[in-house]
């Protein structure tokens, strides 16, 4: 029946028995349960920020401050409603996904078109990983120029690798924090300090990039930063399984269990309070790099691109704090792209194994093995990253790639949204019309931009 709730049991890796716990009813106790915030925020404040926005203010100049500021904000509704399907239905992302019309028959079951476009998206998503990881190479070059930048983009690969290894979320989210605070305390200064020096925004630039107006000759760009940029697909998957490692699922509880939706409800909003802890860390991360490109850069007429990429980016900080600040930026810089290739490959590492079971080739029960794939699939896809780098040595264009997949699924996500809440989420904490309203609208512009990018790509 459309609008019931599940019937089959949801997976024992979402919802661990005996984990069942009361909600915080403070905003204070609602603070200490946040986390997953932190950890997707390491992945969203980085490439997409330090590569691509500050290219496209490099490109544009101030007049497409409004599309960042939409590609920052359009898609956290989605990100908060697909994961509050998440935590109360017990489902995986994927299994979720696995849901939605549209099956494709396989020899172990049936796989859902939606899945199989995410199957399809692994090898761009891993091409954006080695522009990731070849941009945080660069960056140490920048601070060791005898360095070869190909050699350290190895040794960084090597490390994500090696911190993978443990598998251990609590190890990931104080690594998270340290890098996340680092990059953040460095770009605001310097995007602070930018206002004393003749790159400084000011009224007409502010008017001007609220006018929305378009240049149409950086629409390939722009619609990168579109799809990378803020909560993307990848991420926004990735925070459903966050908030599972978090444990909010586990703490709700199976949906017969008694007190179930008073629990749901207090779980939900410290999902909620976690999602806009991540709007406001990227917002406040995302800016300073559009306006320093903009600022700084376009008015140099300097375009990162190349093996010269991350030594132009510097050019925002040496020209407005000094040439002392090359290696303010190089430690800054590193620490957001060796944070996004962190973050992201844990996150990939998550998904795989599910991928496996929907495929038919891993039952869910089995959580050792999960564990096992998860490990070796941290192992091993940074090293492929590094390799796709060294064929192509171009970060701008690596994160590109990924960027315009990312925006072809994105309407996806905002689809499934509408699909499972109307018909497998609880009604009993369904969203109110309103949100739903909004999901509708968002639904309709990702799927115009979805449009535009495969026009761009075939033209």
């Amino acid at each position: 029946m459309a609008g019931a709730p599940l019937a089959d049991a949801p997976d024992p890796y979402t919802v661990r028995p005996g984990e069942a716990r009361e909600p915080p009813t403070t905003a204070r106790g609602r603070l200490r349960h946040l986390g997953p915030s932190v950890v997707v925020a390491g992945s969203i404040v980085g490439s997409g920020e330090i590569i691509l926005t500050a290219g496209l203010g490099a490109a544009a100049g101030f007049v497409l401050l409004w599309w960042v500021l939409l590609s920052c904000w359009i898609k956290s509704l989605v990100q908060a409603e697909l994961a509050r399907y998440v935590i109360a239905s017990g489902d995986t992302y994927l299994r979720a996904m696995n849901r939605l019309p549209g099956k494709i028959p396989l020899p172990r079951g049936r796989l859902s078109a939606p899945v199989a476009l995410h199957l399809v998206a692994f090898v761009p998503g891993v091409m954006a990983l080695g522009g990731i990881l070849g941009g945080a190479g660069q960056a140490l070059s920048v601070l060791v120029p005898a360095l070869p930048s190909t050699w350290a983009t190895g040794a960084i690969a090597a490390a994500v690798t090696a911190v993978l290894l443990t598998g251990s979320y609590r190890v990931l989210e104080r690594v998270m924090i340290a890098l996340v605070a680092a990059f953040a305390g460095a770009t605001l200064v310097c995007a602070g300090w930018m206002q004393f020096t003749e790159f400084r925004l000011g009224v007409a630039d502010l008017a001007a990039g609220l006018a929305f107006d378009f240049p149409v000759e950086v629409l390939g760009l722009a619609l990168a930063v579109y799809g990378y940029t803020g909560v993307n697909a990848g991420e926004t998957s990735a925070y459903t399984y966050w908030c599972v490692e978090k444990g909010y699922p586990s703490h709700i509880g199976p949906a017969d269990a008694p007190g179930w939706e008073p629990r749901a409800r207090g779980w939900i909003r410290v999902l909620q309070a976690d999602v806009w802890l991540t709007l406001a860390i990227l917002t406040c991360a995302t800016l300073p790099f559009y306006v320093l490109g903009a600022g700084v850069l376009h008015a140099l007429e300097l375009r990162p691109q190349g093996l010269q990429t991350l030594s132009v980016l510097s050019e925002m900080f040496r020209q407005t704090l000094g040439p002392w600040s090359r290696w303010l930026f190089g430690v800054g810089a590193f620490c957001i792209l060796f944070s996004t290739a962190l973050s992201g490959v844990a996150a990939g590492s998550r998904l795989f194994p599910d991928y496996l079971i929907e495929l038919g080739l891993l039952r869910r029960e089995e959580l050792d093995t999960r564990r096992v794939f998860t490990r070796w699939y941290g192992a091993l896809v940074p090293l492929l990253g590094f390799a796709l780098y060294l064929g192509v040595q171009n970060p701008v264009f690596m994160v590109s790639v990924g960027g315009m997949t990312y925006a072809l699924l994105l309407p996806l996500q905002s689809g499934a949204v509408l699909w499972l809440q109307r018909r497998h989420l609880d009604p009993r904490v369904r969203p109110g019309g309103a949100v739903r309203a909004a999901l509708w609208g968002i639904f309709a512009v990702q799927v115009v931009l979805a449009g535009l990018v495969i026009r761009y790509v075939v033209l």
